[in-house]
Formats: C-alpha cells, sequence, structure tokens
C-alpha cells in the first residue's frame, strides 16, 4: 500500500482530523504537510486558539508521517512548545518528518507555521512500530 493510501485510509476513519478540517497537502513515507484553518469555536477564553487544537493537527501529522511506512505506529510520548499565538482565521500548515527509527520505535518532529511563516508550533513524537502491516 502507497503511503497516499495508507494516509487516505486512515484519515477517513479520523473524525477528529476531519472535523479539524485538516487537508493533506503533501505525502510520501516519512513525511507529510498538511493544512487546517482555525475558526472561531477553537478558541480558548484569550481568544487564541486553545494549544489543544494546534497539538492535535501536530498529532495528526505524527500519525501521518510515522505511518505512512505502511507498518501501524502508535504515539508513546508527545511534547510541544507554542513560540507564537495562534489567532481565528489563521491558517497553520503542519510538516511532519520521521527522523529516525528501529524495528520498534521511531522519532518525528513537526514543525506547524502560520500563513505567514512564523513557528507557531515545535512538537517532537515518540511512537511504537507495532511490526503489524495496515490493510
Amino acid at each position: 500500500m502507497s503511503a497516499q493510501d495508507v494516509i487516505a485510509r486512515m484519515f477517513a476513519q479520523d473524525a477528529f482530523s476531519q472535523w479539524l478540517g485538516i487537508q493533506v497537502l503533501e505525502a510520501r513515507e516519512g513525511y507529510c504537510r498538511l493544512q487546517m484553518t482555525v475558526r472561531e469555536e477553537m478558541t480558548n477564553g484569550f481568544g487564541t486558539a486553545h494549544g489543544g487544537i494546534v497539538f492535535s493537527f501536530a498529532d495528526t501529522a505524527l500519525a501521518f508521517c510515522t505511518n505512512a511506512s505502511g507498518e501501524i505506529s502508535v504515539a508513546l510520548d508527545c511534547t510541544i512548545s507554542y513560540p507564537a499565538a495562534v489567532k481565528p482565521g489563521d491558517v497553520l500548515t503542519a510538516v511532519g518528518e520521521q527522523e529516525t527509527t528501529s524495528r520498534k520505535v521511531g522519532f518525528a518532529r513537526v514543525t506547524v507555521t502560520n500563513q505567514d511563516d512564523v513557528t507557531v508550533g515545535h512538537f517532537r513524537g515518540t511512537v511504537y512500530r507495532t511490526q503489524k502491516p495496515h490493510r
């Protein structure tokens, strides 16, 4: 199964990523580029995007770039830093890149930027590689 097929199947079953309005711009083994627009209902009490929205967006990029090889991988540990605020109407792009893998563990980073190419999220994730194929 190609990377695009794996991601298309995952996305078709991912109601939350669909609710976020994520679009897959590019996908290949170990890499993906996604986009979404922040909506008003995604904001917190300060009028900026809730951190969980940016985290979830980056987490989807982690899932796509680490599963694109065709082997099921699941998150073990994730961290994020928010260097700049995100506002309603911002168009976010997430670039997920798998850095290294072993037989059982993989590491990836995701950079989230806004429409002005300002970095709004630095995300790192560790995944467990189940050694089971996507079907």
